[in-house]
């Protein structure tokens, strides 16, 4: 009887505890990482357009921090975003988002970082500035960008 009551409780709990153990990497597998956020940094750094790209859903939005709109210029979809992303890095060759800092909040995360880089006319811009993201499946949804407006400094 004591070999019964053993065997029903093993079958019963076991199975209960994997699947909960399932579950709960299932999940964790779709949320935001530090390292994703990470990686997402250096692929800007390293101006890979198709690295970026791969961090970000196939209906991707990008909210630039400057453009027509109130909320800047939207692009929608990889091909678009990614013409956008490319561009920046034809306008801005030596481009760079240091020092960036992640945080997390359920499929929200922040990064803030200090964007500095040439203009055409030799006058460097550097300004801090932080992107606002919304995951989805594990991958960004939406890059909502924002930086401080500040003058270029003159080429001396």
């Amino acid at each position: 009887m004591k070999k019964l009551i053993m065997y029903f409780l093993i079958s019963a709990i076991i199975p209960v505890k994997l699947m909960s153990q399932t579950t709960i990497k299932a999940a964790n597998e779709n949320t935001p990482t530090l390292a994703i956020l990470d990686s997402f940094a250096n692929a800007f750094n390293a101006h890979d357009a198709d690295k970026i790209l791969s961090h970000m859903t196939e209906d991707c939005v990008f909210e630039a921090s400057a453009g027509p709109d109130v909320n800047g210029e939207k692009f929608v979809g990889k091909e678009a975003v990614k013409k956008a992303f490319q561009d920046i890095f034809k306008n801005y060759p030596d481009a760079k988002w240091n020092n960036p800092h992640h945080f997390i909040s359920g499929d929200k995360a922040v990064s803030e970082w200090i964007f500095t880089a040439t203009k055409p006319d030799g006058s460097k811009i550097e300004v801090t500035g932080c992107d606002l993201f919304t995951f989805r499946n594990g991958k960004i949804y939406i890059k909502n960008s924002y930086r401080k407006n500040r003058p270029p400094v003159p080429k001396s």
